[in-house]
């Protein structure tokens, strides 16, 4: 029979196992922590009996990606639940714009620039199904779909900051550039726009759910599907040197560069070596998760009936915070992310304590203590905020990275998001998944489409190890 490793438990590395697995391979997942699925899993942090996501929170991509839609993951558990508002992004002095699963709804909330969202937005959003594939994959290889993808890439290519100008609120530029800041990169340079409007077309299509009792239960589920396919997990096992795996006919590495150049070492070309090692990654998370007693008391009433706000104020200071981390200092007000998993899935609270999630995008391996800044950036628009924390736990980039050595730095997105590594990632390749090592194939989100938990950097590598395979 054919075999396969796998190493790295990560989303990409269990979808890439569940592939093989089920194309008839026998399948071993190796994992160097004690539990699986990498930044994918939720834990009792306090406890008290709330639960809380360690990394992935709000899955609009994993809801609708074509590789976990394939995996038919329903029949394995995962159950998806939605907030009744997508996004909020509050604005000094009250105001608010929200982000709606209906792009109607979303663009009657921003008034004088309704029409521009309806036509810009859901026109993508409409074609967000025929296009999935294509954007979420290698920007080189031949799209299925080259028309509409070409529409879509004229506007994707521009900076965030020019996408912005077509809007005469300050919402809805402010909206928009909360979910460009997602990419963690400069929103003045080319292809920043990218990451905005794929995300607002899936969560248009698909919304911005949660997965119910925890983001684990999506690692739960592709656990099981790989099992059922004849497929096992090895954790608490560190693989330094290729010779640790044995003899296979297929080995992905769910790691990022750097790792997978120091595993493989001389038997990796040379070229591919340099490439790998020279591989850039972006700024951090800093990761701040609080006990709450009651709501977080927002002063805009949508933000309460949120799953996700954006707290960043309006574009230009998003803008300059973003300019600041990719630059290596940390802004004083920096952009923050807020999750309330509990308003789509109240299991995730226990009587009146919620668990509040929040990051905030800082440079990379920052090595300051980013609590304080974070807290003020909720209690900016929820004062009294502080009144409510029962207790905190805060997480650096060098904590990130010892949980998760995939993140490096406390880089929780594989990598830059520029346009070179939007291009070129982790190098120019119509099939960058290949290294260069036959049978050997490199299944991170260091690959197309990048970070999110999607699978599809896995669902790609998966398809050239299967060719590679001769299936």
């Amino acid at each position: 029979m054919t075999t396969a490793v796998v190493v790295g438990s990560g989303p990409n590395g269990l979808t890439a196992a569940v592939m093989l697995a089920r194309a008839g391979c026998d399948v071993r997942v190796i994992e160097a922590a004690d539990e699986i699925g990498g930044g994918t899993r939720t834990s009792d942090l306090f406890g008290r009996g709330t639960r809380h996501d360690h990394c992935s929170a709000f899955h609009p991509l994993g809801a609708g990606s074509p590789a976990l839609r394939a995996l038919k993951l329903d029949e394995h558990g995962l159950r998806w639940r939605w907030p009744e508002i997508d996004c909020a992004h509050p604005l000094d002095g009250g105001g608010a714009a929200l982000l709606r699963r209906s792009v109607s709804d979303t663009a009657a909330g921003l008034d004088v620039d309704e029409s521009v969202w309806r036509d810009m937005i859901g026109g993508v959003a409409a074609d967000f199904d025929d296009l999935a594939e294509d954007l979420l994959g290698p920007l080189l290889a031949w799209p299925r779909h080259p028309v509409r993808l070409a529409e879509f890439g004229h506007r994707a290519l521009y900076p965030a900051t020019g996408v912005a100008r077509v809007f005469r609120s300050d919402a809805a530029r402010a909206l928009f550039g909360g979910v460009a800041a997602h990419a963690f990169t400069r929103l003045d340079r080319p292809g920043s726009a990218a990451a905005g409007l794929i995300l607002l077309a899936a969560g248009h299509r698909y919304g911005w759910p949660v997965a119910e009792g925890g983001s684990s239960a999506i690692t739960s589920a592709l656990a099981s599907a790989l099992i059922d396919a004849g497929g096992s997990i090895t954790v608490g096992q560190t693989i330094t040197d290729i010779d640790e795996i044995g003899d296979a006919d297929v080995v992905m590495l769910d790691v990022m560069p750097g790792a997978a150049s120091r595993i493989l070492g001389n038997r990796l070309p040379a070229r591919a070596s340099r490439r790998y090692d020279r591989y850039r990654h972006g700024p951090a998370a800093f990761k701040v998760d609080y006990l709450i007693d009651g709501e977080v008391g927002w002063t805009h009433p949508g933000c309460s009936r949120a799953g996700t706000v954006h707290l960043g104020g309006t574009f230009a200071e998003i803008a300059a915070a973003e300019a600041d981390v990719v630059a290596g200092v940390m802004p004083g007000r920096p952009f923050t992310l807020v999750g309330q998993q509990w308003l789509a899935d109240p299991s995730r609270a226990v009587g009146s304590l919620k668990p509040l999630w929040a990051y905030a995008h800082v440079p990379h391996g920052y090595t300051g203590d980013a609590t304080a800044a974070v807290t003020a950036q909720i209690e900016r628009f929820a004062p009294g905020f502080r009144d409510r924390i029962i207790d905190v736990v805060s997480t650096s980039p060098a904590d990130l990275e010892l949980a998760n050595a995939n993140q490096v730095g406390g880089d929780i997105g594989g990598g830059r998001n520029d346009l070179r590594h939007l291009i070129a990632r982790p190098g120019l390749s119509p099939n960058p998944y290949d290294t260069g090592i036959p049978g050997v194939f490199l299944c991170s989100s260091a690959t197309p489409p990048g970070g999110g938990v999607h699978g599809m950097c896995g669902h790609h590598a998966a398809r050239a190890a299967l060719r590679h395979l001769g299936r």
